[in-house]
C-alpha cells in the first residue's frame, strides 16, 4: 500500500505540469493577452500611453520573451525545488543573475505570484477563497452522501413500493431544475422583504458579526445569534442549493447499486444460510453497493470546488470559484494558473484517496 501511495504522488508532478501547460499556452496565445487585457479596462486612452502601459506589462510580467521561457519561468518560481535568490533558496551556489546577486539551486518556498486585477499576490487572494469555497463543501458532501445513502437503500429495499416510485419522481424533478432558478426562487420567496425573509439573501455572515460572541448569548442588548449561528443561517440557502442536485443524481445511483447487490450470489448464499434481511442488507450488500458512490466522489469533490461559482454567484460569497471566473474574464495569467494548479492538485489527491477507499470497502482490492 505505502508503494502504491508513493508512485502515485510521484506521478502527480507530470501530471500538474501537463495541465497547467495547457492552461498557459491557452492564455499566452489568447488574443491581447495581459497587456491587452489591461488596455482595455482602462477605456480611451492616447496611443502613446498605450505604448508606455503595454511596455510596462511586457517589462513587468516578461511578455516579450519566449513563450516556452514564460512558462518555464513560471513553474521554477511555484515549484518548492528550483532556482532562486541565495537568500531565499536552502541549496547549492550555482552563480549570479544579471544584476550581480547570487542565486542557489534547492529548496525554497514556493510563490504563485501577483495578481495582475487585484495587485495582491496570489496566495492572500486564494487564502481568503478557498476556507470558504472549502467550508461550502465540507457541508454539503456529507449532508449529499447522507441523504442519498439512505434513500437510496431504503428505495432498493422496497423496490416497486410507494416510496420508491415517489423518491424516483422527486429525485428527476429535483435533478431536472437549474441551480439558478432554485437559488433565485429561494431569495424571492424566503429571503425578501415581500414575502417570508427568513434567511439572508447574501454574503457569509451579518455586518456586525465580528462584534458577537462565538455562541448564541443574551447581552445588555437583548439576544445575540452568536458567530456560529449567524454562519450556519447564512449557510441555509447556498448548500440547499449545492445539495439538492448532488444527492438526486447519489441516491438513485446508490438504489441501483444495492439492486444489483441484492441479486449476487453471494447474496443469495448469505439469505439461504437463514441470516435476517436486515444482516444481509448491511453487512454484505452494503459495503460493496458504496463503490459506485466512491467512483463518483473523485469526480464531485473537483467539480464542486470548481462548480459552486452559480452558488457562489446568486448568493454573492467570494468563494474560488467566483475569484477564478473573474479572473478568466480580467485574463489574470497568474491567478488562473494558480487557480489551475489548485484545482489540479486537490482533484487528483481526491482521485487518491477514492482509490484507497476502494480497499476499505472492498475486501477484494488490493495494492500489494
Amino acid at each position: 500500500m505505502l508503494n502504491y501511495i508513493i508512485r502515485r504522488l510521484l506521478l502527480l508532478v507530470p501530471t500538474l505540469v501537463g495541465i497547467t501547460m495547457v492552461v498557459f499556452f491557452v492564455m499566452a496565445n489568447s488574443p491581447g493577452g495581459v497587456g491587452g487585457s489591461a488596455l482595455s479596462e482602462e477605456g480611451d486612452v492616447s496611443s502613446e500611453q498605450a505604448l508606455i502601459q503595454r511596455a510596462y506589462f511586457n517589462e513587468r510580467y516578461g511578455l516579450d520573451d519566449p513563450q516556452v521561457v514564460q512558462y518555464l519561468r513560471w513553474l521554477n518560481r511555484v515549484s518548492p525545488v528550483g532556482f532562486g535568490d541565495a537568500e531565499t533558496v536552502f541549496g547549492l551556489p550555482v552563480g549570479e543573475d544579471e544584476d550581480g546577486a547570487a542565486r542557489s539551486l534547492g529548496l525554497k518556498w514556493p510563490d504563485l505570484g501577483e495578481s495582475f486585477k487585484h495587485r495582491r499576490p496570489v496566495l492572500d487572494l486564494y487564502a481568503q477563497a478557498l476556507p470558504i469555497t472549502l467550508l461550502l463543501n465540507l457541508v454539503t458532501l456529507p449532508i449529499s452522501y447522507a441523504i442519498a445513502i439512505l434513500a437510496g437503500v431504503y428505495a432498493a429495499r422496497h423496490r416497486g413500493q410507494a416510496f420508491d416510485v415517489a423518491s424516483g419522481a422527486t429525485l428527476l424533478s429535483l435533478y431536472s431544475a437549474p441551480v439558478i432558478w432554485i437559488g433565485v426562487v429561494l431569495i424571492g420567496f424566503l429571503a425578501s422583504n415581500q414575502y417570508l425573509q427568513w434567511f439572508p439573501a447574501s454574503g457569509l455572515s451579518s455586518l456586525r458579526a465580528d462584534e458577537y460572541n462565538f455562541l448564541p448569548s443574551i447581552t445588555a442588548d437583548g439576544w445575540q445569534p452568536g458567530w456560529l449561528l449567524d454562519r450556519a443561517w447564512h449557510l441555509v440557502l447556498p448548500v440547499v442549493c449545492m445539495v439538492y442536485g448532488s444527492f438526486a443524481v447519489l441516491a438513485k445511483l446508490m438504489r441501483a447499486s444495492v439492486l444489483e447487490s441484492l441479486s449476487s450470489d453471494y447474496v443469495r448464499t448469505a439469505t439461504a444460510k437463514g441470516l435476517t434481511d436486515g444482516d444481509v442488507l448491511w453487512h454484505h450488500a452494503f459495503r460493496n453497493s458504496l463503490l459506485p458512490l466512491i467512483t463518483v466522489a473523485a469526480s464531485i469533490v473537483p467539480s464542486l470546488l470548481a462548480g459552486s461559482l452559480v452558488v457562489e454567484k446568486i448568493f454573492s460569497i467570494p468563494g474560488m470559484g467566483l475569484l477564478t471566473i473573474e479572473a478568466i474574464w480580467a485574463r489574470d495569467r497568474e491567478l488562473v494558473l494558480a487557480g489551475a494548479l489548485i484545482s489540479g492538485l486537490l482533484g487528483l489527491l481526491s482521485i487518491l484517496v477514492a482509490d484507497l477507499c476502494y480497499a476499505f470497502a472492498d475486501p477484494r482490492v488490493s495494492y500489494e
